[in-house]
């Protein structure tokens, strides 16, 4: 089954590569409201957005996440940022004190950001314009804070590149559905959609057609796939000074 909606949510592809043009004030406006429309945990709003557009305040982002080329290469970067300081406002105004003590505090706003954040792709995407997830401003979120002037009890989740695509995006296979979908229960026998998977992202070309070796099978080789690919991946720890600084922000995951 399709419909306009559906045919716009398969053709998404990252885009890294951005026109100049400037994206009108307008139309972030719009995004941003898209994004507001997006359901939210006991309509608490617990998001905020930092649209950015000063070349020299993103080339400070790009620098912090990567030295991304995109990020100061695109008109805008949108900064999603879990908000709950203006939970701690309305607490003030009726004489309570927000808890935030707890994990369930933290995960619903993140949840409410990646929903909003979502709905601002598609609404983007809808207006002829490409879209890129930055989850590499998490790799200094302090300085990211510092830059963005952001206030206790909030936290940058992800960014997104916004601008006119420069070419079009690769749309890449995604698992198959098999993978993804389970009826009534879990269902862990998963290798063979694994397999299928494997096949599938080493024909796009982005490995390189490298080979692999077989675990277990000495002198055996394969193709790279994805599941050799992001193994290696999560393997490795990362950003692992992220809790101290959430706790800064005034966050117990307890």
């Amino acid at each position: 089954m399709t419909n306009p909606t559906i045919d716009l949510i398969a053709r998404h592809g990252s885009v890294r590569r951005y026109r100049p043009e400037p994206v009108a004030r307008e139309m972030i406006e719009t995004i941003v409201a898209a994004g507001q429309r997006a359901s939210t945990s006991s309509n608490l709003q617990a998001y905020s957005v930092i649209a950015v557009t000063d070349p020299e305040r993103k080339a400070r982002i790009s620098e912090l996440s990567g030295d991304q080329t995109q990020i100061y290469q695109a008109p805008a970067l949108l900064v999603w940022c879990l908000d709950r300081a203006r939970l701690a406002r309305a607490c003030a105004l009726r004489g309570y004190e927000q808890n935030t003590h707890y994990m369930e505090s933290f995960l619903v706003a993140a949840v409410d950001v990646a929903l909003a954040a979502q709905n601002g792709a598609l609404a983007a995407e809808s207006l002829g314009l490409g879209i890129c997830y930055i989850g590499s401003i998490r790799n200094h979120t302090q300085a990211i804070i510092d830059i963005l002037e952001l206030p206790p009890f909030t936290f940058p989740i992800t960014g997104m590149t916004i601008g006119r695509p420069a070419e079009t995006p690769m749309i890449r296979p995604r698992l198959p559905l098999e993978a993804v979908l389970h009826w009534e229960r879990y269902n862990p026998d998963q290798d063979e959609a694994l397999a299928a998977y494997d096949r599938a992202m080493a024909a796009t070309g982005i490995y390189g057609g490298r080979q692999v070796a077989v675990p277990g099978k000495e002198g055996e080789m394969e193709e790279y796939g994805w599941t050799e690919h992001t193994a290696r991946r999560i393997s490795q720890p990362k950003r692992t000074e992220m809790r101290s600084v959430i706790e800064r922000q005034g966050f117990r995951l307890a």
